[in-house]
């Protein structure tokens, strides 16, 4: 806060806990409802990780199971896993795919933490190099950059259309060089050209139905 207001000092209420506490107390109160995104609790839950790492050693010493051994049984990894995933209100799926992006590249981060793209998106583009990952981004962008432009086209062109305007061409007449014996569903179908970025056909659900 205080960096984003520019300011040395920043007036605080201060509250006597551990680091451990600080941090439950932190992710609670950003529950969904509340402010932080599920990418960012599961980031901040994960720094709990240690600690009940530490519990569950302690645990297994005390009861003499692996004494001075400092790696865990699977089951106690499982219930660490499901601990930490519980503190950020999220799946054990969900942590395992924000740990994978943890290690992607800072960009593909900021994207998932601003939710501009999604954890399992990000997840999976974590398998590809960093130039990869990057490549996906930027794809993706475009795409979608050019479907709200050409939404906007489409919404404008439509506006301006009167009810009673006759528009001459049909799905029929586009595609009479190619489909010489087409069905006469298709003549049932309007075309309107819009001038949108990219190749791309747009088809309501009625016109979809009728070419199914």
């Amino acid at each position: 806060m205080a960096r984003r207001q520019g300011r040395q000092t920043i007036l605080c209420l201060e509250y006597d806990l551990t680091e451990e506490e600080a941090l439950r107390w932190l992710i609670q109160r950003h529950r969904p409802s509340q402010g932080l995104n599920a990418f960012n609790r599961a980031v901040l839950a994960l720094d709990l990780e240690p600690a009940l790492q530490e519990t569950a050693r302690a645990n297994q010493q005390w009861g003499g199971q692996n004494k001075g051994s400092s790696s865990l049984t699977e089951a106690q990894t499982l219930n660490v896993r499901s601990k930490i995933a519980a503190a950020a209100d999220v799946s054990p799926g969900t942590l395992d795919k924000v740990r994978k992006v943890k290690s992607a590249d800072p960009k593909i981060q900021e994207a998932t933490r601003a939710e501009e793209i999604s954890i399992h998106m990000a997840s999976q583009w974590c398998r590809l190099s960093a130039h990869q990952q990057l490549k996906k981004l930027e794809e993706y962008r475009g795409r979608k950059g050019t479907n709200q432009t050409s939404r906007r086209l489409i919404q404008k062109h439509v506006a301006r259309l009167a009810p009673t305007q006759v528009i001459p061409w049909s799905l029929g007449n586009v595609l009479k060089p190619f489909v010489p014996n087409r069905s006469p569903a298709l003549d049932s179908i309007v075309v309107a050209e819009i001038d949108a970025p990219g190749s791309i056909a747009y088809f309501t659900k009625n016109a979809l139905r009728t070419l199914s």
